[in-house]
């Protein structure tokens, strides 16, 4: 991933509101060459002790992703206030923007 669409994409996902989520594939809309899939994997390299919002960022559906770290980043949301279904999907009501 090229420095310019880094940039954009963690801009973003840094002005994610607390207890809003969005897609990978949202970001990848708002960042000039970017896919869902080049965002998941700057998520997974985020250096250890970022601040950058990575729990914010769910699959479409509202759904989390299938990754080591989806306990925690259901309970970093839940803390937020964002509920899950009894599918374990987020309600739309929850997206942003």
């Amino acid at each position: 991933m090229r420095d310019a669409i880094r940039e954009q994409a963690t801009t973003i996902i840094a002005r994610i509101p607390e207890g809003r989520v969005t897609t990978y594939g949202a970001i990848a809309k708002m960042t000039e060459g970017a896919t869902a899939r080049s965002i998941g994997a700057l998520l997974r390299l985020l250096p250890e002790g970022h601040t950058l919002p990575w729990h914010r960022v769910v699959a479409a559906g509202g759904r989390l992703a299938d990754h080591e770290g989806a306990r925690v980043q259901r309970e970093m949301l839940s803390a937020e206030g964002v509920v899950f279904d009894a599918r374990g999907r987020i309600p739309e009501r929850f997206f942003w923007p």
